[in-house]
């Protein structure tokens, strides 16, 4: 490996780590302009011009409120609980596709931290780590109250990452592939996922929603019930992680809506501005397009969080194994049927 790819991939990771720490610090204040503007109401307005500056604000106030601990024997694996959920939000970035590449100093910058061949099955298994981070907060803080919100998350993830994967089977039974590049690449010129796997996306949207613990699916953290569930007992910056893992993970679930269902980077036009305007300004349009995506389904998460009230239990989980489950399973065969039509036909005698 020389150096060049080292400094390149360096860069790339640099650069992504900032952009989703920039991503989930501004969704907060983003939640609360729209939580605002649905309710009629202003919102922030006084750090900064349009409060932009609340987030930066909300941060010291993090890092300089007190430091309280529970009476816990598990005091190490208190800390360690928001230091796995948000190192597991971080680390999903690696995979993605940000765009094609760049052309710069005579060679190409592909704008993706690690392309591997297995990246969906990489997001997976990062995704089904993050349910620790949770657990082992709330057993590790020695109160009821979180430990109920700890077993509500993980059984909610465990459940809703079933039917997320089986969603997936899908869409890889049409693409054949399980690198995001290869996916993305494959939806150049509107040939988007989402138009021939609706209910892929469908399936795979609602239990993004679950495993993001976002309304309607927060009863991991519900304060009617669980007075804030598995991060009940945390202070200061350890519930500052929890807190950024949360808009961390919906900013790394939206990327991966956009990339798998919704061409990623790819744009209407995008190979006539390639042709036109070279492949730089292709690609810087490639990645403003991926981000507006980004931001719509970002903006769609906190539409649903103040329109839609919290389900109970048993509705949490009839629907994911009762309903979600079974309509993953009919759109498998039904993939399965159409891909192999003309077999079928032949073998019938059509």
């Amino acid at each position: 490996m020389n150096s060049t790819l080292i400094i390149d991939k360096s860069v790339i990771i640099v650069v992504v780590f900032a952009i989703t720490m920039l991503m989930a610090m501004y969704s907060t204040w983003a939640e609360r302009k729209v939580a605002a503007w649905l309710q009629d109401r202003i919102g922030p307005n006084r750090a900064g011009p349009m409060g932009l500056f609340q987030p930066l604000a909300d941060g010291l106030k993090l890092f300089s409120k007190e430091e309280f601990e529970p009476n816990t024997p598990n005091r190490f694996l208190f800390f360690v609980g928001p230091a796995i959920a948000m190192s597991t939000a971080l680390m999903t970035s690696a995979v993605i596709p940000w765009g094609d590449h760049f052309h710069l100093f005579g060679r190409d910058i592909l704008l993706q931290a690690a392309d591997i061949d297995v990246a969906l099955l990489y997001f997976f298994g990062v995704v089904s780590v993050g349910v620790y981070g949770i657990m082992i907060g709330g057993w590790a803080s020695n109160n009821k109250f979180s430990l109920m919100g700890a077993v509500r998350a993980a059984s909610q993830m465990v459940s809703y990452e079933v039917a997320m994967g089986l969603s997936m089977i899908a869409l890889l039974m049409m693409t054949g592939t399980l690198s995001l590049r290869e996916i993305s690449a494959q939806q150049a010129g509107m040939n988007w996922n989402v138009f021939y796997q609706p209910l892929s996306f469908l399936i795979f949207l609602i239990c993004a929603f679950a495993e993001t613990n976002r309304t309607p699916f927060d009863l991991a953290e519900c304060e009617s019930e669980l007075i804030g569930g598995y991060h009940t007992e945390y202070s200061s910056m350890k519930m500052g992680f929890y807190l950024f893992a949360e808009y961390a993970n919906m900013f790394i679930s939206s990327t991966i809506l956009s990339v798998l269902f919704f061409g990623g980077y790819n744009y209407p036009g995008m190979s006539w501005a390639v042709e036109n305007w070279g492949v730089n300004i292709a690609n810087v349009i490639g990645i403003v397009a991926l981000f507006i995506k980004i931001c719509s389904f970002i903006f769609f998460y906190m539409w649903v969080r103040w329109t839609i009230p919290r389900f109970r239990y048993d509705q949490l989980m009839h629907l994911g194994w009762r309903v979600l489950i079974p309509l993953s399973i009919i759109n498998i065969m039904i993939t399965g049927i159409v891909i192999l039509r003309s077999e079928i036909a032949t073998y019938l005698g059509f």
